[in-house]
């Protein structure tokens, strides 16, 4: 058998002992590396066993997320092929930095994130788009300082497929001009909320980037002038037109152009478009999918009723599957003719949407059977009749939204459980459920969002139940739901070992157990305990020792958790991003502790009794990656202004409140 030409690792030395995985081709092992990528602990570990792997493993890295741009200089020269490069935790990129990554990954370079980072120019960005002419994705959204300047620069990029430029509220029409003659090959481009951009802007992009397949409009002051460019994209699947208040039926009565390959439309909080406008703005295409006519929380007049008129828009689209109508008001006439669609519906989301009951919605779901996802959010007139017939006739739900619906009574629940067993995720926040509604919900063993909010009718009996049944949960909210105790998290520590995130704040029940029954959860990324008094600095130890993937933690209002908590985290919770640290009894000590955690992004800091100003000034200045902290009004003048300024140049956001202390 021929020998492989494979380079394989060397011994560390001709003296050293024979180390077993000198056998093993950098094939393989770039192999093992490809199942390792998720995990950042593993694949350090793994690079750190022998100097073959160490250099296998810095060839093989196309990821790259630093934590600190002062650490690029390392990663440099480590790092020789990275293709992706993710600079959303570094808040300070310069020009100089740019400069550098543009020379150093010019040719493997081809996606970077800078939705986050501030201080560069237009200078820097004309360097990375000239150097790296591989590049095919870039996220630019909160760059309010970049100008025109900057959108020539981008311009360069003449390979750039995917652009996101949100937020970007001083590039013009004339910036977007330059990127459409120089970016012929952009398939997907975000403007959101660039509000200097008008008719103009949008025009030239439809007319010069033909290949335009996603195009996010929301919140622009343009009007149907553009739009009939943008109905002339032969490629155009997705259009997002929310917010944008300038388009109006008028407008659109005088179009002329059809977009046939449209799939996604969303005229969310267009407030001037009824069924007229719409049927002219859809009139042809052939392959929509989904339509969003959300209004969100609006409560404005010009709430459109969804009438028959309105969904009689929607018959001649066969392939239609998925209609937001958050909340609109519903008509009984529009409830028929939703329920006449000859689409195969799988999706309807009636959030808040006033005028919804028992009679309209049980007529709906009969006639569209193959429901999959179904959100009826604070529809407060639907009652036990509805669940009956939903659950009877779309047995093939996944996920079922229904917080606050309050005249759902709890024998409503049994028939969730007993008849929808695909069902992956259920919002019963602040309904009426009790223990053997959860029992019934526990033969869902597909579940895996579960949220119990305000819930005052269940225990630790039901809650044990979904633990030893649902063992694919990964989100649990037990927010208020205040019988919960120990024994029913055990459950969910014992017997859900995927879970990600757990909500149990203001429980008084719930004590140190909990958390250290919930630190055999390996995979835990976000904790909220705010107002459990019971718990202590011993159960947060328990968590930071075997929870290490933490990286949201809300321990607020926890008095008994102190330094001695802050130190292991310190030490075990290298990958947390985010904590709420107000009225513990955490004093300097633990908060310089727990600066050294290199992650760290967003601190929450109100109320900390033993909190002097030269402690505060210490821990900020050890956290190297801040970028938000939230403090007490009373700080601002007793912190030398030097330390603030020295932060805030280095992207660091200070919100400073004047909250008084709630007992």
């Amino acid at each position: 058998m021929k020998t492989q030409s494979k380079r394989r690792p060397q011994p560390l030395s001709p003296d050293s002992s024979p180390n077993p995985f000198d056998i093993l081709t950098e094939e393989i092992v770039c192999k093992i590396l490809d199942h390792l990528h998720n995990d950042p602990f593993a694949t350090k570990a793994f690079s750190l066993t022998s100097k073959a792997f160490y250099f296998i493993e810095s060839r093989h890295r196309r990821i790259l997320k630093p934590l600190r741009p002062e650490l690029l200089p390392r990663i440099f020269h480590r790092y020789p092929f990275v293709s992706h490069l993710d600079l959303s935790m570094c808040p300070r990129v310069d020009d100089n930095r740019l400069n550098v990554i543009s020379s150093t990954w010019k040719a493997t370079l081809q996606s970077i994130n800078l939705s986050r980072s501030r201080f560069f120019t237009n200078a820097g960005l004309s360097s990375l788009f000239v150097n790296c002419s591989g590049l095919v994705e870039v996220d630019l959204c909160n760059a309010t300082q970049l100008t025109d300047l900057a959108a020539s620069a981008i311009a360069e990029a003449k390979n750039l497929e995917r652009l996101s430029l949100a937020r970007c509220k001083s590039i013009t029409d004339m910036g977007i001009g330059c990127i459409a003659v120089g970016c012929r090959k952009l398939t997907s481009l975000c403007l959101k909320w660039c509000l200097r951009v008008g008719d103009l802007g949008v025009e030239l992009i439809a007319l010069k980037c033909k290949q335009i397949r996603s195009l996010d409009l929301s919140y622009l002051p343009i009007t149907e002038k553009s739009l009939n460019s943008v109905l002339q994209l032969q490629h155009l699947e997705d259009l997002v037109l929310e917010g944008c208040h300038g388009i109006d039926d008028d407008g659109l009565s005088t179009l002329d152009q059809s977009c046939k390959s449209l799939k996604m439309l969303n005229l969310s909080n267009c407030q001037n478009v009824t069924h007229t406008g719409l049927s002219y703005l859809i009139n042809g295409t052939e392959q929509l999918q989904q339509i969003i006519l959300a209004y969100g929380s609006s409560v404005s007049p010009k709430l459109p009723k969804v009438t028959s008129d309105l969904v009689k828009c929607l018959n001649a689209y066969s392939k239609l599957q998925s209609i937001k109508l958050d909340g609109c008001t519903v008509t009984w006439s529009g409830i028929k003719a939703m329920a006449s669609l000859n689409a195969p519906v799988k999706e309807l989301s009636l959030s808040k949407c006033l005028g919804l009951t028992d009679d309209g919605l049980s007529f709906l779901v009969q006639s569209h059977k193959d429901l999959r996802k179904l959100d009826i959010t604070c529809c407060r007139k639907i009652t036990y009749t509805s669940i009956d017939i939903i659950t009877n006739s779309c047995t093939s739900l996944t996920s079922l939204r229904m917080e606050s619906c309050s005249l759902i009574p709890k024998e409503a629940f049994v028939l969730i459980g007993a008849r929808c067993s695909f069902l992956e995720e259920l919002d019963a926040t602040d309904n009426e459920i009790d223990d053997e509604g959860l029992k019934s919900i526990s033969r869902c063993s597909k579940l895996s969002i579960l949220k119990l909010g305000i819930c005052s009718n269940i225990s630790d009996e039901g809650l044990a139940k979904v633990g030893s049944s649902c063992s694919m949960l990964k989100e649990v909210d037990l927010y208020r739901s205040v019988a919960i105790s120990d024994e029913g998290i055990a459950a969910i520590g014992e017997g859900c070992p995927a879970l990600e995130m757990i909500n149990i704040a203001y429980n008084d029940k719930i004590r140190d157990n909990s958390l250290i029954s919930l630190s055999k959860c390996r995979l835990l990324k976000a904790l909220e305990i705010r107002g459990c008094l019971g718990v202590s600095s011993i159960g947060l130890s328990a968590i930071a020792v075997g929870c290490k993937q933490l990286t949201v933690l809300d321990i607020k209002k926890c008095f008994n958790i102190n330094d001695n908590g802050m130190l292991p985290l310190a030490q075990f919770s290298q990958n947390l991003k985010q904590i709420n640290l107000s009225y513990c009894s955490v004093t300097d000590v633990g908060l310089v502790a727990l600066a050294s955690i290199s992650r760290l992004q967003n601190m929450t800091i109100l109320h900390l009794a033993g909190l002097t100003p030269n402690g505060l000034a210490a821990a900020l200045l050890a956290c190297r990656a801040l970028t938000k902290v939230k403090l007490h009004a009373s700080f601002r003048p007793l912190l030398p202004q030097s330390i603030l300024g020295y932060m805030e140049a280095h992207g660091c956001v200070f919100h400073w409140r004047d909250k008084a202390f709630q007992v």
